[in-house]
């Protein structure tokens, strides 16, 4: 798969837009290594190897724990989160998986138990912050900066 275009080269006004958003959510009262846990686990579910590559590195330089990172994609099944991650993260799956299916009730009951009206709507612009990240990424094929291409062994 080679890179179709590059977006944020193709059009750098929307490049600079997405950055303005982007500064805001990096600014809200939530915390980094919650705002990268969300990141890494939408971008997971998106397949945007871009983001995992860029988020991942981003979360180990913060202090996150290997142990975190590679039970990310299966949080529900381990007791590394806590209650308030847990609930962001199922709050980012619903909201990823909009298409899908409608964020439930259960699911925003439970972010409300642990988020205050503005995080909860903080949240949610930075679940969908990262979602745009990934949609241009994938749909653009951005290379990440380690994806080498291997060459076939010589004989």
């Amino acid at each position: 798969m080679s890179q179709r275009l590059n977006a944020f080269q193709t059009a750098p006004e929307a490049y600079k837009a997405m950055l303005v958003l982007q500064e805001y959510v990096n600014q809200t009262q939530l915390e980094h290594s919650l705002q990268e846990l969300v990141k890494i686990r939408a971008s997971q579910i998106n397949r945007c190897a871009y983001c995992l590559h860029m988020h991942i590195a981003d979360a180990r330089k913060a202090g996150e724990s290997e142990a975190r990172l590679n039970l990310l994609s299966a949080w529900e099944e381990s007791e590394l989160f806590t209650p308030r991650e847990r609930a962001a993260l199922r709050w980012t799956e619903e909201l990823t998986h909009v298409a899908d299916r409608s964020p439930s009730d259960a699911a925003f009951a439970e972010l409300r138990e642990h988020f205050s009206e503005k995080d909860c709507v903080d949240l949610s612009v930075a679940i969908g912050m990262i979602n745009l990240w990934n949609r241009l990424n994938c749909g653009f094929r951005t290379r990440h900066p380690n994806d080498r291409r291997r060459e076939p062994a010589a004989a």
